[in-house]
């Protein structure tokens, strides 16, 4: 094909793509199969590596990303993202109706939309191409998110249409379908790792992700909502956002024009039963004046516009009868109290189980066994018991006990003053204790180990292969390609990623022991003091609470940790296994006399020498302690560039110093 050719061809394809993208994204109409997409797709993708001189950053091959990014850039909203006033009361929603009137002289008519439950997304579109995209932020600056934003297939980068602005804001909430929330949270549990409590969550945690390959496997989707622009085409809100569809948006068909409070009170009572419907969860509906002039002459309030406001539906709840309590022993030791219940069916799901939380809890409900109790479903994976409903308590109905003694090892349960929550001491010898202790070990931000899961680690110990974490290092292919579930592929897989976790850093190492109180930050604390493991099995209580992070709920714990043989014999067996328990030579920690000890520093920005991580390292070499937040203890802000205007007038409030990226160089003498 001749390079002329392969251009025309290239458009083409570009353009069909696109086409068959809006389809089935925004329309829900597929005219092709997955398959004949594919074709098309591979087609475009090679001609583009033959000839890399016609790729564009808004190929619709480039919507999957390729390369990690360090940080989000901060930019600042040219508009405010401010947050909406809400109620769950009727009467206050016509308290609303009447101060609007009052300014409008006579009555108003409005636009109510679907109040979709996701993360606030703001697009900048610059002659008719996708520009930026920042999430909601503080409302004032938000965090730069273009590369995830640009894997979401509904999202156009390209739009064609009328009256379009040369430069031009939407706004939208990106959304995790309830299909993909339920598969993505089966394959987190399959994997070893927590759920996401709801799609919210799971869609705003997607969006921060640091690599658009994960984002663009979870197929996220955006409803936009607004639309902003020094040039707006139209004076309503409705026409403005019915032109943003033509153009390729995707708007809820759950948008109606209401003339007056009494068409608002219908849309509402139509969508409390509809939003069950629906494939996405909605918590409420958003009602905004539909005059852009009105709009403008009702203003703002420093959080929230006057001329918009969100009535949100109660969490939903129902009756059933409770069969009996059971006590689940977590990795830390926590006692959970969960209840047993006959299946009833809330909020799309049949629900079977509903948390207790703890004793306090069982205690202030009361609770009989066949008691009929009220659960409600808010943003919990379980839901939760909020009620009895004594008057249907049964004659000689016992009362539910909290237990004494652990349900696994039958240890006495422990509970510590100003603490919620019964625990079970015995963490060293405990079976769910000791296989939630392996899981933790494997875990991403631990030893990282792939292809084990919390079904696999429960399989091997049922098995009698593992018994605690250094067993792992003794399994070969032939012991695990008889199991249920695993082949020889995933047996070779998961053999050579426990080898290769040896190398694992020495602060990821003492994470992954899974020392109670050691998370994962302690671990690094504890790493720059004691330069080995060896170093802290001899530590007494003084020497550990000496280190400024360290108290004596944490230093009593390493000590007791380390006073257990099972312990010493198993970190024994790591050593001869090859894993870091020492301090490697380039991550000594700093001398008294370092440039930067004594000294809290709150990084802010983006910068031109080093990353942000980067001088994360560069202060702790020299003695200084990185801040999460400012505070009247921050020595000083290094300011980068694009640093929100709200953190900077914080930190002159607080007399704290700015030092810009040259003059902390030249401080540490890196000039």
């Amino acid at each position: 094909m001749k390079r002329d050719e392969a251009k025309e061809r290239i458009d083409v394809l570009r353009r069909e793509i696109e086409m068959h993208n809006h389809n089935y994204y925004v329309l829900n109409n597929p005219v092709i199969s997955d398959f004949e997409f594919d074709i098309l797709l591979n087609e475009l993708d090679t001609l583009e590596k033959m000839y890399p001189e016609f790729i564009t950053d808004d190929s619709p091959t480039r919507r999957v990303g390729s390369d990690l990014t360090d940080e989000f850039r901060q930019y600042e909203h040219k508009y405010p993202m401010l947050s909406l006033g809400n109620t769950y009361s009727k009467e206050e929603l016509k308290d609303f109706n009447e101060r609007v009137e009052k300014v409008a002289g006579g009555p108003v008519e409005y636009v109510c939309e679907l109040k979709f439950d996701g993360a606030s997304i703001s697009i900048t579109y610059r002659n008719k191409s996708f520009f930026r995209a920042l999430t909601r932020g503080d409302g004032t600056t938000g965090d730069d998110v273009t590369r995830n934003i640009k894997t979401i297939r509904s999202i156009p980068l390209k739009i064609t249409g009328d009256n379009i602005p040369g430069e031009f804001i939407i706004r939208g909430e990106i959304l995790m379908p309830r299909p993909v929330f339920n598969r993505l949270n089966e394959e987190r549990l399959s994997a070893g790792l927590p759920p996401f409590a709801n799609p919210r969550n799971a869609a705003s945690g997607t969006l921060k992700l640091l690599d658009p390959k994960i984002v663009a496997s979870r197929n996220l989707d955006c409803m936009f909502y607004f639309l902003l622009s020094d040039e707006i085409p139209y004076r309503t809100h409705f026409e403005n956002l019915s032109t943003a569809g033509k153009w390729g948006f995707r708007v809820s068909e759950g948008i109606s024009i209401c003339r007056n409070i009494d068409e608002v009170m219908n849309f509402i009572d139509k969508w409390e039963d509809g939003r069950k419907k629906l494939d996405f969860d909605i918590d409420g509906v958003v009602i905004k004046v539909n005059s852009i002039d009105l709009q403008e002459k009702l203003g703002y309030t420093a959080k929230s516009p006057r001329w918009a406001t969100a009535y949100k539906y109660r969490a939903e709840q129902v009756s059933t009868r409770l069969i009996s309590v059971s006590f689940q022993v977590g990795r830390t030791g926590n006692i959970t109290p969960v209840a047993n219940l006959e299946p009833v069916l809330l909020a799309g799901t049949t629900v079977k189980r509903a948390s207790l939380h703890n004793a306090d809890q069982i205690s202030l409900l009361d609770l009989h066994k066949n008691d009929v109790v009220y659960v409600e479903k808010g943003g919990e994976i379980i839901p939760k018991i909020i009620g009895v409903e004594r008057s249907q308590r049964l004659e000689k109905s016992d009362k539910i006990i909290f237990i004494t003694n652990c349900p696994e090892c039958g240890t006495p349960l422990q509970r510590n003053e100003g603490e919620a929550n019964h625990y079970c001491p015995n963490y060293l010898h405990c079976p769910p204790q000791l296989t939630g202790r392996i899981v933790h070990f494997i875990s991403r931000k631990a030893m990282n180990i792939e292809g084990l899961g919390e079904e696999t680690v429960d399989l091997l110990f049922n098995k009698g292969l593992i018994r605690n974490y250094a067993d792992l290092y003794e399994l070969n292919v032939d012991q695990l390609i008889p199991l249920e579930r695993l082949g020889e592929k995933s047996a070779l897989n998961i053999i050579n990623s426990i080898r290769s976790s040896a190398g694992v850093p020495y602060p990821r190492v003492l994470y992954a022991l899974g020392i109670r109180h050691v998370g994962e930050t302690m671990a690094k604390t504890v790493a720059k003091t004691f330069g080995s493991v060896d170093e802290l099995m001899q530590a007494d209580s003084d020497t550990l609470t000496s280190v400024r992070e360290i108290g004596p709920k944490i230093a009593a714990s390493i000590i007791s940790f380390f006073r257990d043989e099972d312990n010493i014999r198993i970190i024994q067996r790591l050593k001869s296994y090859g894993l870091k328990l020492n301090r490697e030579e380039d991550s000594a920690p700093a001398t008294a006399g370092g440039k930067l000890t004594g000294k809290t520093i709150l990084i802010s920005g983006v910068f031109k020498e080093h990353t942000r991580e980067e001088y994360k390292e560069i202060i702790e070499k020299n003695g200084g302690k990185n801040a999460t937040s400012l505070s009247s203890n921050t020595s000083f802000l290094l300011a980068g560039e694009n640093m929100g205007p709200s953190k900077r007038e914080k930190a002159e409030s607080l007399g704290i110093p700015l030092i810009s990226e040259s003059d902390f160089l030249k401080l540490i003498h890196e000039d």
